[in-house]
């Protein structure tokens, strides 16, 4: 069976796992609400091969969180991953950031639409619309959250959840009844793997020399503790 190493570091969690087939064996997280990828990737990495029981010579591939979402985190994760596929000579996987989300959100919840929110700085979000089949009713994108943002989904009488570290910000304008926001939800490479496999067996690889991360708008420069 193939072994998929799967890197996610598009948020504060940084996350690792490794999976044989679309079965976790191995995994390690840490959300601690910091950007330290830089520090803990490569540890990550390490220990999680080794909880496996496998060397880096025995991977398949390695799959990377595409984005959208920490310009930082985002260039943190696709470099390591770029780096692993060029050495080892392995095919490198993408899988979309807001995907793995909804991914995670449809085991906790029944509704229809699945709606990821990652912060993008104010009242603006990274955002798309899923069905629960993980089909995109509305694309990705960075959208300033108004009144009436969601009106057509609101329309179709089915019941729209919300989840992801932009929700809290634009609760209070999406007051819909058939509106409900799932807390704690956030990117993680354990919701990785179906992906992964899926493109691996379909040889949907990116290019390890040209591929970059889907960072949806430009990095905005500011002080240290505010980038993200």
């Amino acid at each position: 069976m193939e072994k998929i190493l799967c890197l996610e570091t598009a948020t504060t969690n940084c996350s690792v796992a490794l999976f044989d087939g679309d079965e976790p064996i191995a995994s390690l997280e840490s959300n601690d609400g910091g950007y330290s990828h830089g520090e803990k990737l490569h540890v990550f990495i390490r220990q999680v091969l080794a909880q496996g029981g496998i060397s880096p010579r025995e991977l398949s591939a390695v799959a990377v969180s595409r984005g959208p979402g920490s310009y930082t985190g985002l260039r943190i994760g696709v470099s390591s991953a770029k780096g692993l596929a060029y050495a080892l000579e392995i095919p490198l996987l993408s899988v979309g950031t807001l995907a793995i989300m909804a991914r995670i959100a449809r085991e906790k919840t029944s509704a229809d639409y699945l709606v990821p929110m990652l912060d993008a700085r104010r009242m603006e979000v990274y955002t798309a619309v899923y069905d629960r089949d993980l089909q995109e009713v509305s694309p990705v994108e960075a959208l300033i959250v108004r009144p009436g943002a969601y009106a057509s989904l609101s329309q179709t009488g089915k019941m729209a959840c919300f989840f992801g570290d932009g929700m809290d910000k634009c609760r209070d304008l999406l007051g819909e009844e058939n509106f409900s926001f799932l807390p704690g939800v956030f990117p993680s490479a354990l919701a990785m793997g179906t992906e992964a496999l899926s493109r691996l067996r379909e040889r949907r690889w990116e290019d390890v020399a040209y591929f970059e991360p889907y960072y949806l708008k430009d990095f905005v420069g500011g002080h240290p503790a505010e980038k993200k």
